[in-house]
């Protein structure tokens, strides 16, 4: 399926504004698979030259030149001032609580710098792990919307301070967090599950990376490595995207050094816009051993150019600073896109990896994001192992798939009971210790 017109649009793009965008985006995108029109996906075992890849270490080779297309042209290079910085400055404390959640778990704040730098922004990581089993444990890790205390209701779990976007409904007040957030999100998290099957949890407040409004890239990481703001930044730096997945990998740094956890059994997951972050993340860091991506849609799991649910347009004008300026080149364009988001997928094999989708979630394109999970698994099959193991989409609540899992789950757009079920059952599959 490799589209020879993607590559030469690619070049002819190269040259245009950063800034070249539709002068507005629809407010909703096609919801009527009947309007699909055709569309020609890249190959995953076609390089850019026409030749074909056939084992393991020709995709190894590949691997590189498709991280370098998605970094310059969807979420945006790391920085060369980050890059240099490296981690060696990095600095962190611990507070630690061993009678947590009634005794069943031991709790661990740690207060993560990003350099040695007084003013430097601060990462603020909350760790659930058990009491019972034997250390180091596998782990979750994937980053909240509202503050750390908003995964559990614990009043031990320090209320966080950060700007926070409006959300009355979670007792978001004035943008900062107040008591009522602790345990608003407690349903999408399930720290006591978790715990109780041998795993630990691991999270933090997505906007002590980047604040998730159109000014955020100039505070915080951003505005300490002086990124610029999201119109006056170089056309292939990062956007919040970038950022957050950036952040996870830290994070994950932290880990490395926690003897009670094992850093090689790390799942990170994200839902929604947080599942983009995850995916990326688990894209461009081979230390993650699993990725999970719950609704992630458009930018995340789902294939671009089906052109149903939300589109890159609606993306680049509804949330300008998620991706990088080189992005909104395609704004209506999604045909000339020299990858899609099957490839993305694909980056992460041959680790494991879990695709979830919601049946009423049609703005986030089920099919498209089922789709691409299918269309990563010849990368998978030269590595050996099996993918999804079907050739349709599953009806909802009927997961599939080996070391690509799937589901739709009846219901909207969310991260519930079920969808943990499914990735608890996953992760025992592929983390647990043999």
């Amino acid at each position: 399926m490799k589209s020879l017109l993607a590559t030469l649009a690619l070049a002819l793009l190269a040259s245009a504004p950063a800034q070249l965008a539709a002068a507005a985006a629809p407010t909703r995108g096609n919801l009527d698979e009947s309007k699909v029109a055709s569309y020609t996906l890249p190959d995953v075992l076609h390089r850019a030259d026409g030749s074909t890849i056939t084992d393991a270490a020709g995709w190894n080779r590949q691997r590189s030149a498709l991280l370098e297309i998605f970094a310059r042209e969807i979420y945006g290079r790391v920085p060369a001032n980050v890059v240099a910085q490296g981690t060696t400055n990095m600095r962190w404390t611990t507070a630690t609580d061993r009678t947590a959640l009634g005794g069943r778990a031991t709790r661990k704040q740690i207060t993560f710098s990003f350099s040695a730098r007084a003013d430097a922004p601060k990462l603020h990581l909350l760790i659930y792990q058990p009491n019972t089993g034997t250390a180091p444990y596998p782990a979750f890790l994937g980053l909240n919307y509202f503050g750390n205390q908003c995964v559990n209701a614990d009043p031990g779990i320090t209320l966080s301070t950060a700007w926070m976007r409006a959300a009355p409904e979670y007792g978001i007040e004035k943008n900062r967090a107040t008591e009522k957030t602790r345990g608003a999100h407690a349903f999408r998290w399930e720290v006591e599950k978790i715990i109780a099957r041998g795993y630990a949890t691991v999270t933090a407040y997505y906007g002590d990376l980047s604040p998730d409004h159109v000014d955020g890239l100039g505070e915080a990481i951003g505005g300490f490595f002086q990124t610029g703001t999201t119109e006056q930044r170089p056309a292939d730096s990062w956007g919040a995207i970038g950022i957050w997945a950036w952040g996870l990998s830290r994070a994950l740094d932290v880990l490395q050094a926690d003897r009670e956890i094992d850093a090689t059994r790390v799942a990170v997951h994200g839902h929604s816009r947080l599942g983009k972050a995850a995916l990326w993340a688990g894209a461009q860091d081979p230390r993650f051993a699993l990725v999970i991506s719950n609704d992630s849609g458009a930018g995340g799991a789902a294939l671009s150019k089906r052109d149903f649910g939300e589109t890159v347009a609606m993306l680049n004008t509804n949330f300008p600073h998620w991706f990088a300026l080189n992005f909104r080149r395609y704004n209506g364009r999604e045909a000339d896109l020299a990858v899609d988001q099957h490839q993305l997928l694909a980056l992460i094999a041959p680790r494991p990896l879990y695709v979830a989708s919601a049946s009423q979630d049609l703005h986030a394109d089920p099919k498209g994001e089922f789709l691409a999970a299918k269309f990563a698994e010849p990368v998978y099959a030269l590595f050996g192992k099996q993918g999804l193991g079907v050739a349709e989409q599953p009806a909802p609540d009927h997961p599939v798939g080996d070391t690509i899992g799937y589901h739709v789950r009846t219901g909207a757009h969310n991260i519930l009971a079920y969808d943990w079920d499914q990735y608890l059952n996953f992760a025992d599959r592929h983390l647990r210790k043999k």
